[in-house]
């Protein structure tokens, strides 16, 4: 990360841009009080001539000028900030994406809900990589790992309940994340595991065995049950014009099998019946999941002073040269 910035070293050398003041009443007095002496009566000078001798007028304050910036040191610099990927955490972030997920036991339903605090939970994570696994009747991993939480906030809203094969796969889902992150070299490795439902996919990998694999490579899963305690409106079938069609189902969710995650990988259980109760779940556990960035900063300065005496120099070249040539040729 970079940030651009510009400066004066020393500020306080601005002050005696005041002794210019002084400078300009004292040239203005002599100017109103001096006598014109007619000796050149008939006399003309070039136009070059007289424009050299109104630039001599200012070359000392311009001198002068240029001298007192120099010793204020304007320079611009650039803050990078280093900061050791090792002490950050890796999070996994593992939705159910099956139709269940659109119940309106929350609003304006359970899917836009998780979205929008998920979102909230990733932005205030900076220093972390976060990843995306969608499952339903299988799983996909959307994002891996990133430092980039644009790309991954993107996928987050866009995520679409059609795209993967209908049902509950729970232990796909924690499977698909625990293999992402077998490779990590983060000293922390997290999965949040979010469901609505119960595992109805048989012959899929068994939650309690991706759970087991999750403790034996250290990662910590967080298991958040989605949903009200009783009845909701979930989609239960599709009418002829193709819309889903909502109807009041008791709501079933596994709890017994997502605790028994949560404390095989020293994790924790949540149930999330409202909106208020899952953004209050995200937010502990943003504080359960402290990251321990330690970054250094590296300022680069670019100094200007230097060209500024140049220009001073050459001011003094120019005005001696200029005297010298009228007093040579002119006088």
């Amino acid at each position: 990360m970079f940030d651009f910035n510009f400066e004066f070293h020393n500020p306080y050398w601005l002050l005696l841009f005041l002794v210019f003041i002084p400078l300009f009443l004292l040239r203005r007095s002599n100017v109103e009080k001096s006598i014109v002496v007619p000796a050149t009566q008939g006399m003309t000078e070039s136009t070059s001539a007289i424009w050299i001798k109104r630039f001599l007028h200012f070359t000392k304050y311009m001198v002068l000028a240029f001298l007192i910036l120099a010793m204020a040191r304007p320079r611009t610099f650039t803050v990078s900030q280093n900061e050791d990927p090792e002490k950050g955490i890796d999070i996994l972030l593992a939705v159910d994406v099956s139709l269940s997920m659109l119940s309106r036991d929350l609003e304006p339903d359970r899917l836009s809900a998780l979205q929008r605090i998920a979102v909230d939970f990733v932005k205030q994570r900076t220093g972390d990589r976060i990843g995306l696994v969608t499952y339903s009747g299988e799983a996909l991993t959307k994002v891996p790992v990133t430092t980039d939480h644009q790309v991954l906030i993107e996928e987050i809203q866009s995520i679409n309940p059609l795209e993967l094969s209908p049902g509950t796969a729970i232990g796909e889902g924690l499977g698909v994340a625990v293999s992402h992150l077998r490779t990590s070299t983060s000293k922390s490795k997290v999965i949040v595991l979010m469901t609505d439902g119960v595992n109805t996919i048989e012959n899929a990998m068994p939650a309690q065995t991706a759970a087991e694999l999750a403790a034996s490579m250290g990662i910590k899963v967080y298991t958040i049950g989605i949903g009200t305690n009783g009845l909701a409106l979930m989609p239960t079938n599709v009418d002829l014009f193709g819309d889903l069609v909502f109807t009041e189902t008791e709501v079933q969710i596994d709890e017994p099998a997502l605790l028994d995650i949560a404390r095989t990988t020293g994790g924790k259980y949540f149930r999330a019946t409202s909106n208020s109760t899952l953004q209050q779940v995200y937010q502990e556990i943003n504080q359960l999941e402290k990251s321990q960035i330690n970054s250094s900063k590296m300022y680069n300065y670019k100094e200007f002073y230097i060209f500024l005496l140049w220009a001073a120099l050459a001011l003094l070249v120019l005005d001696a040269f200029f005297r010298w040539w009228i007093y040579k040729f002119i006088t």
